[in-house]
């Protein structure tokens, strides 16, 4: 896939992010934070286990869950750490 000269992708040619979508990768999102909300959600995961990013999801869930706008087809939060042995 080669992008034009404006930096999109050619028609036709899938969004990076949609290819990523469809092998199952995790969305990036670029998110901008108060300093201070950001030290305090840091604290707040490390009591919990999480980190920053893993609070935030957990976050979203929880509101978009409470709001009734999750979508069912949702998978649960990704397990972190070292996989289990065979």
């Amino acid at each position: 896939m080669s992008p034009t000269e404006d930096g999109r992708a050619a028609a036709g040619s899938p969004d990076p992010a949609e290819r990523g979508a469809r092998a199952g990768a995790r969305k990036q999102v670029l998110l901008r934070l108060d300093p201070q909300v950001y030290e305090a959600l840091a604290r707040w995961a490390g009591e919990e286990l999480r980190s920053a990013n893993a609070q935030i999801e957990f976050l979203l869930r929880r509101a978009l869950k409470e709001a009734g706008r999750l979508p069912g087809s949702t998978g649960p939060l990704p397990r972190r750490g070292r996989p289990p042995k065979e």
